[in-house]
């Protein structure tokens, strides 16, 4: 006799065609309660079927959405201090604002985010946020603090569709959406003014859109097919632009892009041609639209930034001078003996301005110490003088000036203590294979040392070339005795030395070396004429980009653990997934309303078992493939294992390994994405083993009841937890029941654990 079965549309099958339909049915039918049925309650099931098909892919998302948003948002303008970071990236919004240039080791996406958000909320820019200062009147601080939190509320409806893409039955779709929605570490930092929601929001808009791509596989080139590969890159580039950490997503996008393509070479109908087509495709999509993008970012943010701030010295002279209100490359054009005054700055990626100060070196020579630093200051200021030996040149000569010029040997005097710049066959505080750089002795007082010969290194512009020029001119400075040349080494002096930069005279060293290579930064002389209608020849976008991303790079690996100093927010990575520790996010009195970032035990816990128990997976599958078994031989499984747990478990690793390995300080908020990837390799156990239940009807109503008691631990657990992520207010006495480890510092003193 016919059956009618409830695939959302009606099919005859007869009882010969059951004998090899049952099995298919059955997989994909597991979560009905009655497999088979009679005709009349089947049609009266496929009609509420269909309609739950229908509203449920509408409805579930707009629910966890505002879940999502809930957990986010509630109590979000709690306590109204600057919290955390938010005293970094707020003020980084507000030099948006009034366009003065900054420097910071993030790209600049998210920062150019939250100058929008203050933007939106009325905000003009004049607060520089400082870190624990109450927010003044005319700052809407809770709408910026709104603006960041959407993005860390999309990622719930993001998980909820990633995990339909990625072939989650419903039941574990919904469990997928409910372990983000209800995460603690999201929900305490997607309510301030971080970069850590759009880092997270993008990362995972990247894997969703990957997993969409891949279902797209089997029609290449069609229109759907270009819009998720477009929006993939598009999504990498936005990830990578708001923090340097999107490589690591890029990394998981193009270890599946080359896993594709590798395996299209064994598609016997896919031509040569199309093959190449894949490859080119895969290039604009994946390569040029998030390069694109993240040249972008720089592009508008050196547009925005056309006033002089606090982030001018790390940039070339030449890019300063082309800001408002600098007062780098101002002043006469020719630089004149005694009359000059001039400030000296070096050309190497982080070079400063050539400095000296009263105090002694603690050692060697034990004179005054030269060194460089990176701001304006008077001790920044230096002139050319006649070399020792010739009468000194004085103000009486003014009717005659003297130009310094390429090639001449001068000495170098520092203005407010009158030394002489001065080296000597002692080694260097730090560098001990150079020779030390002191200042030394006075007008009268002093050796042949204390000449240098100018040597133009290069010359930009249509200026005399025989004479030096500010910011123009690029030259070196060689003693004319030891035959060295003054550079900076790139060490910081100790504490005694300010931690300014360590200056040396470098025995070896090529022409090309740019630390060897200086510039006149300011220039003042009343004796000669200003110049009119001077402009300097204008850098490239592409040679600022190259050199701003030079620097984030030295400035982020320049962020090492001081071991001479606690600092309690610092941690270790294996301290993450364990939950070994928390953070403490602001000031911590009784009067203050605090906050403590902290991942749900309910479900980092798990996550990082199941994480663990998918690396023995994957051992074994590689044992069992090398003894030439048939591993995963269904095309379904297959394909959502790889989409749901191994490309995921790639995610987490390389998320999550280098910071293992880092040399700089790291935090527990560097493990939010991580966890994310962990989540959906829970959820793919979960998945996977709860499916076996369904041969039964016992089994499935015992996997029903065991999506919705984890499913309501999940949601009990961050309830539990929520003052942490909803704030703390009153003695912390109150909140000692949270701490279930006792290196969660709720309650105990920082200093004394």
């Amino acid at each position: 006799m016919p059956y009618r079965v409830a695939t959302g549309y009606s099919e005859n099958v007869t009882d010969d065609d059951l004998k090899w339909r049952r099995p298919m049915l059955k997989e994909e039918f597991e979560n009905h309660d009655n497999f088979w049925m009679d005709e009349a309650n089947l049609n009266e099931k496929n009609k509420k079927g269909q309609l739950v098909s229908r509203l449920e892919p509408i409805v579930m998302p707009i629910v966890f959405t505002l879940l999502g948003m809930f957990t986010r948002m509630y109590k979000i303008g709690f306590n109204d201090h600057v919290v955390w970071d938010e005293a970094h990236f707020g003020k980084f919004g507000s030099y948006y604002l009034r366009h003065e240039y900054y420097h910071d080791v993030h790209p600049p996406l998210g920062k150019m985010l939250v100058g929008l958000s203050g933007y939106l909320a009325g905000y003009n820019g004049s607060w520089d946020f400082p870190s624990g200062e109450v927010y003044p009147d005319n700052i809407n601080y809770v709408k910026m603090r709104l603006f960041q939190a959407m993005f860390s509320s999309l990622c719930v409806p993001l998980a909820y569709f990633t995990g339909r893409t990625v072939g989650f039955s419903r039941l574990s779709v919904w469990l997928f959406t409910t372990l983000v929605a209800f995460e603690n570490s999201y929900a305490t930092l997607g309510r301030f003014i971080l970069l850590d929601s759009m880092l997270l929001f993008f990362t995972v808009s990247s894997y969703f859109c990957l997993a969409k791509f891949h279902t797209m596989r089997k029609f290449p080139f069609s229109g759907r097919w270009w819009l998720w590969l477009c929006l993939t890159g598009l999504n990498l580039g936005c990830a990578v632009s708001v923090k340097m950490v999107g490589l690591f997503i890029i990394t998981v996008v193009g270890t599946y892009t080359i896993v594709e393509l590798w395996n299209l070479l064994t598609e016997k109908s896919v031509s040569w041609k199309a093959y190449i087509y894949h490859w080119l495709a895969r290039i604009f999509g994946l390569i040029v639209i998030p390069v694109f993008v993240f040249l972008l970012c720089f592009k508008i943010h050196f547009d925005l930034l056309y006033n002089s701030g606090p982030g001018d010295y790390t940039m070339p002279s030449l890019f300063q001078a082309s800001l408002n209100g600098t007062t780098v490359g101002k002043g006469p054009r020719d630089v004149a003996l005694g009359s000059s005054i001039i400030s000296i700055k070096n050309q190497v990626l982080g070079g400063a301005l050539l400095h000296s100060h009263v105090q002694p070196y603690p050692e060697g020579s034990e004179q005054q110490q030269v060194t460089t630093y990176g701001y304006g200051d008077a001790n920044n200021e230096w002139f050319f003088q006649r070399v020792r030996g010739a009468a000194p040149w004085t103000e009486a000569e003014n009717a005659t000036l003297e130009f310094v010029k390429g090639g001449e040997m001068y000495r170098i005097m520092h203005r407010l203590t009158g030394k002489n710049l001065h080296t000597h066959e002692i080694p260097a505080p730090i560098v001990k294979s150079e020779w030390e750089v002191s200042a030394y002795g006075d007008v009268d007082l002093g050796d042949p040392k204390d000449n240098w010969i100018i040597e133009i290194a290069e010359q930009v512009g249509n200026e005399d070339p025989t004479l030096l020029h500010p910011l123009s001119t690029s030259f070196r400075i060689k003693n004319s005795i030891l035959g060295c040349y003054l550079a900076q080494s790139g060490k910081n002096l100790p504490e005694w030395g300010f931690r300014q930069k360590e200056v040396v005279c470098l025995k070896h060293t090529s022409k090309s070396d740019k630390r060897t290579w200086w510039n006149i930064d300011t220039h003042e002389n009343e004796l000669l004429p200003e110049p009119k209608d001077f402009v300097y020849p204008k850098a490239s976008f592409l040679k600022n980009f190259i050199y701003l991303n030079s620097a984030m790079m030295a400035t982020n690996n320049a962020l090492v653990p001081n071991p001479e100093k606690f600092d309690a927010m610092t941690s270790s990575a294996w301290q993450w997934p364990t939950l070994n520790v928390g953070v403490r996010l602001c000031e911590w009195s009784e009067k203050s309303v605090k906050y403590f970032l902290l991942g749900s035990p309910g479900s980092v816990w798990p996550s990082s078992i199941a994480v663990c128990a998918l690396i023995i997976h994957i051992t074994f599958l590689i044992l069992k493939w090398q003894r030439q078994c048939v591993v995963l031989p269904d095309p379904i499984k297959r394909d959502k294992f790889f989409m749901a747990a191994f490309y995921p478990l790639l995610a987490w690793g390389l998320h999550f390994l280098p910071f293992l390995i880092m040399s700089r300080v790291v935090y527990a908020h560097h493990y939010l994405p991580t966890l994310y990837f962990a989540l959906m390799i829970l959820t793919y156990y979960f998945d996977t083993i709860t499916k076996r239940w369904t041969i039964t009807n016992t089994g499935r109503s015992l996997r029903i009841g065991a999506y919705i008691a984890y499913g309501s631990l999940v949601i009990a657990g961050f309830f539990y937890f929520s003052p942490f992520s909803f704030g703390m207010d009153g003695p912390m006495e109150d909140y000692a029941y949270l701490a279930w480890l006792p290196s969660w510092q709720v309650v105990e003193d920082i200093r004394n654990t």
